[in-house]
Order: C-alpha cells, then sequence, then structure tokens
C-alpha cells in the first residue's frame, strides 16, 4: 500500500514542481521584458541635465536615447536567430550580461560619446532579452497558458515604458545622472541569477537546417533598418533631403538584403515564411496597430495643454493613464485568449480600438478630461488584448527552430510602428492643425488636429481589420487553439 501511494505522489511532486520552475522562469522572463523597456525611456528626462554634464547641445544628447534604439531595431530579427542557432538560453544569458556592464559603463561614462558607445551596447543587450523573452515563452509555458504569459510580458513592458520617464527624473534630481543607468545593475545581476538557475537548458538534440549564422544578409538588413529608422527620428515628420536620402538608402538595403537572401545558403530569413497567412498578417497588423499607439501618445501632449489647458503636471498625470491601462489589462487579457482564443481575440482587440478612435475623431473642442480619457482606455485595454492574442496566435504554432527569429520579426514590426507613428502621425497632426508651429496653435486648431489625426487611425485600425479577415485566420467565430 506504501509503495502504491509514493508512485501516486510522485507525479503530482513532479507536477509542483514543474509549476514552481515555470513561475521563476517567467519571473526572470519578465524582469529582462522590464529592463529593456525601461530604458527605452528612462534617459529622456535626463536629456537636459546630462546637456548641462557634457557642455553639450541638445542634438547631441538626443543620441543617448538614438542610440539604444537604432541598436534595437537593426539588430532584434538577427539576434533572434542567432539564439535559434547558438540555443536561447546561453544567449540571453549573454544579453543580460550585455546589458548590465553596458549599464555600469553608462553609469561612469568620462565623456559623452563614452556614454553613447555604452548605450549602444545596452541596445544590443536589450534586442537580445527582447527577441527571445517571446521565443521561450514558446519552450517553457503549456500551449494552453500562453496567452497569459504573453500578456503578462506586455504588462512588463507596459510598466517599463511608463515607469521610465518619471523614475528617471527622480533619480536624476535626486541622485545625479548617472542613477538612472547604474539602477539596472542590481536588477541585472538578480536577473542573471533567476536565468541561470531556472532557464531549461538548450536542447543539444535540436537540430537546424541552417548551418552557418547570415552574416551579409545581417549587414544588409541592418543598414536598411537603421537608415529607415534614422529617417523617421532625425526628420521629426519633416521630410528634408537627408531623410528622403535615408529613406531611399532604406529602401535599396531592403532590396539588396532580398537579393542576398535568395541567394544564401542559410539566409537570416526563408522568405517563403512570409507565405504563411497568419505570420504575414500578424506582421502587418502589429506594424499598424503600433503606428496608431504611437499617435496617442504625440498627440496628446498637445490637445491637453492647448486645447484643454491643462497644466504640465496634469497632462503628465493624463498621458500615465494609457500605459497604465495597459500594464493593468496585459494579464486578464491574456488569460481571456486562453479561454476564448487567439483568432477571435485579435479581432475583438483591432474592434475595440477602432471604436476607441472613431470617438477620438468626433470629440468637440473644449470637452471635460473624462470624455478624452474614456476612448484612450478604451484604445489601450484592447491593445493589450490585441498583443496578447496577435503573439499567441504566432508563437503557438512555428517550428521549434524558428522561435526566435520570429519573435525578433514581431518585436520589429512593433519597433517600426511606433518609429513611423512619431514622425508620420505627428506630421498629420501638424498639417491638420494648420500650423508651423504647434505650440503656438490656437486650441481650435489643435482640436481638429487631434480629431483628423484619429481619424487617420481609424482608418489604419480598420486596414488591420480587412488584413486580418483577408489572411483567413483570424475570425471572430475561429475556434479556441488546441492546448
Amino acid at each position: 500500500m506504501e509503495s502504491i501511494t509514493a508512485t501516486r505522489a510522485a507525479p503530482a511532486v513532479e507536477d509542483t514542481h514543474r509549476t514552481a520552475s515555470v513561475r521563476w522562469v517567467l519571473a526572470s522572463l519578465s524582469l529582462s521584458m522590464l529592463m529593456s523597456s525601461l530604458d527605452t525611456s528612462i534617459a529622456n528626462a535626463g536629456l537636459p541635465t546630462l546637456a548641462q554634464a557634457f557642455t553639450a547641445t541638445f542634438q547631441d544628447v538626443q543620441w543617448i536615447v538614438l542610440a539604444y534604439l537604432l541598436a534595437i531595431t537593426s539588430l532584434i530579427v538577427s539576434v533572434g536567430r542567432l539564439g535559434d542557432i547558438l540555443g536561447r538560453r546561453r544567449l540571453l544569458l549573454i544579453g543580460i550580461a550585455l546589458f548590465t556592464i553596458a549599464s555600469a559603463l553608462c553609469g561612469i561614462a568620462p565623456t559623452l560619446w563614452f556614454l553613447i558607445a555604452a548605450r549602444a551596447g545596452q541596445g544590443i543587450g536589450a534586442a537580445i532579452m527582447m527577441a527571445l523573452t517571446v521565443a521561450l515563452i514558446g519552450e517553457t509555458v503549456p500551449k494552453s497558458k500562453t496567452g497569459s504569459a504573453m500578456g503578462l510580458l506586455g504588462t512588463m513592458s507596459a510598466i517599463g515604458t511608463t515607469l521610465g520617464p518619471s523614475l528617471g527624473g527622480i533619480l536624476t534630481a535626486g541622485f545625479g545622472w548617472r542613477t538612472i543607468f547604474l539602477v539596472n545593475v542590481p536588477i541585472g545581476m538578480l536577473n542573471m541569477s533567476l536565468a541561470s538557475r531556472y532557464l531549461p537548458p538548450d536542447r543539444p538534440g535540436l537540430k537546424t537546417e541552417w548551418t552557418r549564422f547570415d552574416g551579409r544578409g545581417t549587414l544588409m538588413l541592418a543598414l536598411a533598418l537603421a537608415s529607415y529608422a534614422l529617417a523617421m527620428t532625425l526628420g521629426r515628420g519633416s521630410f528634408g533631403p537627408l531623410s528622403i536620402a535615408l529613406l531611399l538608402a532604406a529602401v535599396a538595403g531592403v532590396g539588396l538584403f532580398v537579393l542576398v537572401e535568395a541567394r544564401a545558403q542559410s539566409p537570416l530569413i526563408q522568405l517563403a515564411m512570409f507565405r504563411d497567412p497568419i505570420l504575414s498578417a500578424s506582421l502587418t497588423m502589429s506594424t499598424l496597430v503600433s503606428t496608431v499607439m504611437m499617435a496617442t501618445l504625440v498627440v496628446g501632449p498637445f490637445y491637453l495643454s492647448r486645447a484643454l489647458g491643462l497644466q504640465a503636471a496634469l497632462v503628465g498625470l493624463v498621458l500615465s493613464v494609457g500605459p497604465l491601462v495597459a500594464a493593468l489589462a496585459g494579464v486578464p487579457a491574456g488569460r481571456i485568449v486562453d479561454r476564448f482564443g487567439a483568432g477571435r481575440m485579435t479581432i475583438l482587440g483591432l474592434i475595440g480600438m477602432a471604436t476607441g478612435c472613431i470617438f477620438l475623431s468626433m470629440m468637440p473642442t473644449g470637452v471635460g478630461i473624462a470624455r478624452y480619457i474614456a476612448p484612450i482606455i478604451v484604445i489601450t485595454s484592447s491593445y493589450a488584448l490585441f498583443q496578447a492574442a496577435n503573439n499567441t496566435a504566432v508563437m503557438t504554432n512555428i517550428n521549434p527552430d524558428q522561435r526566435g527569429v520570429i519573435s525578433g520579426m514581431l518585436n520589429l514590426s512593433r519597433n517600426l510602428g511606433l518609429v513611423t507613428g512619431a514622425s508620420v502621425m505627428g506630421a498629420v497632426f501638424a498639417l491638420a492643425a494648420g500650423a508651423i508651429d504647434i505650440n503656438n496653435a490656437l486650441p481650435e486648431a489643435v482640436a481638429t488636429g487631434m480629431r483628423f489625426t484619429f481619424a487617420v487611425a481609424t482608418v489604419l485600425i480598420i486596414a488591420a481589420i480587412a488584413v486580418a479577415i483577408r489572411s483567413g485566420a483570424y475570425q471572430l467565430g475561429s475556434p479556441r487553439p488546441s492546448s
């Protein structure tokens, strides 16, 4: 009898141990997402102080932010593929270590250009963490819980983005600018400890058909993406000769990348992957949706301050509502995806975003704060649902040896949408407001610009819904994914 009892108890103990291990893995992956998201915005609040500390122009210190974003955008697909080849656990540990060391170097930087170089190193580490956290979900979490895990990562990303400016301002004011980078060191050491202890070992039996890393393809893609990101960020919505030249360089880079990949024995990206309707639709929708989300951050400050007449402190408080809602909605959204299926929740999230954009596009001038916040809550909560569902739909049904590169492509589509939204939607807003300097525009003009911008945003979301329906892979009546 005792042996029978012991035999029955053994699986229960094993399941409990596996559950605890998965929780610690999720803790490590969540920290990785938090660290990389936090440093996307934590330096912004310290830029004026950094300009004084290094006796530099604002254009020069902007490279502290740009170097980080360019490294992520240029390399996120390549490092995802590298994880498929070398092993995701091994590369994630390297990424965490690189990010932590680069953060320490930022904190002791003696010159501005040393700091910018260290920030680029941070960006490489962040690209590794962003790409591989999503990929590792597929290895460590059961399919029936993938939506919840994706929602958790979405929550950590939103928390990092929300916390960055305020934490950066507090640390800079209270302890000096170096602490905005040094704060990453203890977090990175904790994450390194968790990851090295709990991440599952790379499977030695997992073979890849690509025996070598595609260096030429990586270079072509990195140059194309860097050119595009620079065109979108340096131009700030005014497309002068430099921005046009960079855009042409990006187009040429993409063309060369396609030629290189078509001839490569071990391509960075198999072009045939884009024939997959789920992947192609997912990447397109992610780019469109991220463009719209950036519009809320570009238009919001001007509408709140110029059209509604709010003071700076209250503007900041209202702007934090959206990211806060996205953070709070992440985990519940993931559970809803697990319960009702990724396909139908992707469509439902897009419909919710379109509804919020429609309300903003028809909002009268001079309405109260509550009538502005309500559609923003609808948009951001729906965005959290879309993100969890879209990532789940892609990552649950792919080959294990492609998880890294596809995770990198998902993150890339989001980043491209954000940089495009910052430039293009900002230009749309200024054009619709009819003002050369939006800071001096009349309240009615700013309100008109806001309405027109969100009318364009509505069109973009409707286009995303059309892409989803056309693919045939995302339907409101689609069945719940098999666990």
